[in-house]
């Protein structure tokens, strides 16, 4: 991309200098760089490009707040409207911030706002710890600052002159952000370990016998997060395979992979085609052994690895989780189809497996019957089947087929 304009964000009554150091790296690698001031306290300690005001100006009540913390969140949503204003106008190939803990919080929801493929680098003091606040479902590279963000000095300059290079490098020569063709619709799945036989067999299928493009997402929360953006950019556009829901098990009980309470609204407001399955909803995930909550001592585990503890679900909580996908899928205006594996719902829930519980089973199955409201172009199915069995998968490929068509 010729001569790529890059903004390069900061609260600048503390981080002017820095910005100022990074905007000068990008122009000498051949980019252009605004400098955008976010400072909500004092005034900027050099001039920039774009002043707060300006920003400030996309949102109400920004500038003036005594409370800091309220002042960080009024200037993050109005950069995020800036920002996006910006972007829709087309000017904007990259975007790079800096921060400490404060400068982090207020730049990372704004580029979280951006569009997947935009490039997005955020130097930060947070960024060795968990970042995932920070980044959400997007794709924000975060680089660690090493030294606090105060002032040049021979570790700061590398750093700062490493991410200017990043984000010059990549706003030149960006990757595709447009939908894929017509011919070929993009296709979201959702996949867990004891569920990946039904979902391989899922794409195999689709991607070799109807040429559509299959984008397969880890069901870990921010694995569906980073499917619906997908589907609200229009990148996900031919429709949905959401056969491991077990995000939702993980909000119901407190699990570490839980789903967003607006799990299922962006799929349902494009109206893509949707099927969807229960996967994995027979468990919660936790961390390590000692870190479930103590209030779950009495609980069926499974050890997955030294990292993650699986807990089975009880009738109570299955019927909770029924009820919240219910709450969604009724107000929906385009049709859908649900699939239920009678026979079990993931690997472990099999005859002979720890999960196998058909009272839990039967819980979530019935009360999804009763609360769910049906008619002919918003069906449940009932398959004598394991959801790992071969012809379920045929089954929901072919039921998504039928969505389609």
């Amino acid at each position: 991309m010729p001569n790529p304009t890059i903004y390069a964000i900061a609260t600048m009554d503390t981080k002017g200098e820095e910005i100022d150091f990074i905007a000068a790296r990008i122009r000498a690698a051949g980019a252009r760089a605004l400098t955008v001031d976010v400072g909500t306290k004092d005034p900027a300690t050099t001039r920039p490009d774009i002043p707060r005001e300006t920003v400030a100006s996309h949102s109400t009540n920004v500038l003036g707040k005594s409370d800091r913390g309220q002042a960080v969140a009024a200037m993050a949503d109005a950069l995020t409207a800036f920002l996006r204003a910006e972007h829709a106008a087309g000017k904007i190939s990259g975007v790079i911030g800096v921060g400490g803990s404060g400068g982090t919080a207020l730049i990372a929801p704004a580029l979280r706002a951006l569009p997947v493929g935009l490039p997005k680098v955020l130097v930060s003091t947070v960024a060795s710890g968990n970042v995932a606040p920070y980044v959400g479902a997007t794709d924000i590279a975060m680089i660690y600052s090493v030294t606090d963000v105060a002032g040049l000095n021979r570790v700061s300059k590398i750093i700062l002159a490493n991410a200017a290079r990043a984000v010059t490098a990549m706003a030149s020569a960006p990757a595709p952000t447009t939908p894929l063709p017509p011919d070929k619709p993009a296709v979201g799945l959702t996949m867990f370990g004891v569920t990946t036989p039904c979902v391989t067999a899922v794409r195999k299928t689709l991607e070799t016998n109807h040429d559509l493009d299959c984008l397969t997402f880890h069901a870990t929360g921010t694995g569906g997060q980073a499917m619906e953006k997908l589907v609200e950019s229009g990148l996900i556009d031919g429709g949905i395979i959401d056969v491991t829901t077990t995000e939702v098990a993980d909000l119901v009980a407190g699990g570490i992979f839980a789903a967003l309470p607006t799990r299922f609204d962006p799929i349902l407001q494009k109206q893509i085609p949707f099927v969807l399955s229960l996967g994995a909803m027979d468990m919660v995930n936790f961390g390590a052994r000692d870190t479930v909550p103590a209030k779950y001592g009495d609980r069926k585990f499974h050890i997955h690895n030294p990292q993650i503890t699986l807990m089975r679900t009880t009738p109570e909580e299955n019927k909770q989780c029924a009820r919240f996908i219910a709450s969604k899928l009724n107000r929906a205006t385009s049709p859908w189809t649900l699939l239920i594996p009678e026979q079990g719902i993931s690997a472990l829930d099999a005859k002979g497996q720890p999960f196998w519980d058909p009272n839990a089973n039967t819980a979530l199955f019935t009360e999804l019957e009763s609360t769910l409201e049906t008619n002919s172009s918003r069906q449940i199915r009932r398959l004598p089947l394991h959801i790992n069995d071969p012809q379920f998968a045929q089954e929901l490929v072919q039921s998504f087929l039928n969505l389609r068509a």
